[in-house]
Formats: structure tokens, C-alpha cells, sequence
């Protein structure tokens, strides 16, 4: 190139660029020396203007020149930027590190529900007289929720429970009896079950309803199995829970899938079956529904009802809950305020 004096003014303006870059402490300084440099107004930009006075045949020289020199700014800009955002983003993440082994202050320890407590509780309790846990789907068909539990479609019995239908033949489930259903078509007697879930009802939600609660089902089938056989397991789990002095009461009932049908009764385990608010003076709890498998219910699940027989019974966990601990509102148990749930550390 023939004119040394723009020779010079590129090499002085590379010079000042990299040392403006080496000399950014962050994203943003950074930005405000490139423009500086690079931007319309910027000093590369003018010194390629300065190039129209010079004579026509050093322009394209200088012009080459000049673009040479602000690519190897460019690139000092370039590799500055790189290493800014990898410092920020070292700087970052030491700053979000937690030192696990830093001691803190107790955050508090956390506790069981009351009906997780009582869940617990029954499962031991069933388990050690040979009862096994199944499970089954909460989003349940038709089927297995009413049709093999003898309760087929318009059944006036359908009415009473109030049922979420998501289609046609596909519902919440209204009660944890679907998994009997599963299981007899599944296995062949001996069969001995709990199944305990959430259930589904469009109820009202006050201190004894909600549309969303929990079941625990015990089923039994096998030869010979009595009536005698379900109340002395009942008694078993009135002692186990509440009490030895605990008593219970069948009541005449009606249920689709069992028959005979029975209410079962406790003695109030606040007053000790004197008689209290809670029992209404009648020294009495309902607690629960039971009854023997209506043989319409195994015949439509595949077991011969002349050689096996069982019984059934439906336990409301939250309602246990409820009574084991003095909870006088059903909501409370829903609501997951912190202040109750201490209780039960």
C-alpha cells in the first residue's frame, strides 16, 4: 500500500481494539466498546469514509487494508466475548451452589396423615391374618364397577352413589369394590384381599362429606366361609383399633353385591358407649358396610356359587381417622394446613 500514514492508522486502531476488548469486565462494557469500534458511527466505519479523499487508484489497497484490519479486531472482540460468558457463567453457578454439609437451622420435621396413620394401621393389622394388598385403577369401566358387582345398567341401586362418568362406560370409581371384580377374574378361590385407594362420589363437601375419600376393602372367598367368619374378623379389627372393650352391632342392610347385607356398629370410642355428643347419646358409631358376596356376584364373575362363598366389607379410612384422632371435620383432613398436621409427629 502506498500511503504508509493509513499503514499506521489501522495498526493503532487493531492495537486500541484488542486492548479495548482485553480490557472489557462484562457483556454489557464489552458491547459499548464494539460499537465503538464497529458501528455506524464507529471508528473502523469512519477511517473507510477517510479512504474518498485519498487518489482513486490507493482506494481499493487501502480499502483492503482497512476490512483486513477490522476482521482481526472482529476476532479479538469475538474471543473476548466467548471468555466473558464463560466467566459470568462460572460466576453464576458458584453463586447458586449449595453446600449440602453447611449446617442449618431445623426447618422442621415433617408428619403422616391421619388417614395414612390409620391406612397403615389396618393394612398390619389384615396382612397379619393373611389378607394380601391389590391395587386397581381409580379411572374405572362400567364393568367392573357396577355390571359384575350386580348392579347392571338403570339399576336403581346406581342412583344412590352418585357417580362421576367421564363416557358412557368409563367412571370414577365410586368404591375400591371394582378390585374384587379384577381379582375373582383373575384367580380362583381361595381368595383373600384388601384393596384400600381413593374413591369418587358427587357429594357435598361439609364436615362429613366429600366428593373425594378413601376406602379400604377386605374381601374373602373360598369354601365354606360363614357369616361367623366375617363378624369374628370385624371384632378382631374394633379391638385391634379401638380397643379391647370395644363392641360391635350388625344392623340389617342392603347392598347389591352382598346378600345378607349388614351395617356395622362400634361402641362410641369417646365416651365408651355411654353416650356422648359424638355418638348422639346413643353410645354407638356406624362404621362400616359388610355383608356376604351375593352369589349372583361370583356366578357373573366365574365361580361356581354352590362350592365357594364369601363375605365383603368396606372400611372408610378417613372416617377411622377421624374417631382414632378427635377430628370433628371431615375438610380438616383435605385442606393440608400445616398447624394439624403437626400433631401427628
Amino acid at each position: 500500500m502506498s500511503n504508509p500514514g493509513i499503514s499506521e492508522q489501522i495498526s493503532s486502531l487493531v492495537t486500541e481494539a484488542r486492548e479495548a476488548a482485553s480490557a472489557s469486565k462484562s457483556l454489557a462494557e464489552l458491547e459499548g466498546a464494539r460499537v465503538r469500534y464497529f458501528g455506524k458511527k464507529g471508528m473502523f466505519t469512519g477511517l473507510l469514509r477517510s479512504l474518498g479523499a485519498m487518489p482513486q487508484e490507493e482506494r481499493p489497497a487501502a480499502g483492503q487494508s482497512v476490512n483486513q484490519g477490522r476482521e482481526d479486531a472482529e476476532a479479538f472482540f469475538a474471543a473476548a466475548t466467548e471468555n466473558l460468558k464463560k466467566k459470568e457463567r462460572e460466576e453464576k453457578l458458584f453463586a447458586e451452589t449449595i453446600d449440602v454439609t453447611e449446617p442449618r437451622g431445623n426447618n422442621g420435621i415433617g408428619s403422616l396423615h391421619p388417614v395414612t396413620i390409620a391406612l397403615r394401621e389396618l393394612v398390619d393389622l389384615f396382612v397379619g391374618m393373611g389378607y394380601e394388598t391389590v391395587e386397581g385403577p381409580e379411572v374405572e369401566y362400567d364393568k367392573y364397577n357396577f355390571e359384575l358387582l350386580n348392579q347392571p345398567k338403570n339399576h336403581p341401586a346406581r342412583d344412590a352413589q352418585d357417580t362421576f362418568y367421564i363416557e358412557e362406560n368409563i367412571v370414577l370409581r365410586s368404591h375400591t369394590s371394582p378390585v374384587q371384580a379384577r381379582t375373582m377374574l383373575a384367580r380362583r378361590p381361595p381368595i383373600r384381599i384388601i384393596s384400600a385407594g381413593r374413591v369418587y362420589r358427587a357429594d357435598e363437601f361439609d364436615a362429613t362429606h366429600s366428593p373425594v375419600f378413601h376406602q379400604l376393602e377386605g374381601f374373602y372367598v373360598d369354601k365354606n366361609v360363614t357369616m361367623s367368619d366375617l363378624k369374628g374378623t370385624l371384632e378382631v379389627f374394633a379391638k385391634r383399633l379401638f380397643g379391647e372393650n370395644t363392641k360391635t352391632r350388625f344392623r340389617p342392610s342392603f347392598f347389591p353385591f352382598t346378600e345378607p347385607s349388614a351395617e356395622v356398629d362400634l361402641t362410641c370410642p369417646t365416651c365408651g358407649g355411654k353416650g356422648c355428643r359424638l355418638c348422639k347419646n346413643t353410645g354407638w358409631i356406624e362404621m362400616l358396610g359388610s355383608g356376604m358376596v351375593n352369589p349372583k356376584v361370583l356366578e357373573l364373575c366365574g365361580i361356581d356359587s354352590s362350592v365357594y362363598s364369601g363375605f365383603a366389607f368396606g372400611i372408610g379410612l378417613d372416617r377411622v381417622g377421624m374417631l382414632r384422632y378427635a377430628v370433628p371435620d371431615m375438610r380438616w383432613l383435605f385442606e393440608g394446613d400445616v398447624r394439624m398436621m403437626r400433631q401427628f409427629r
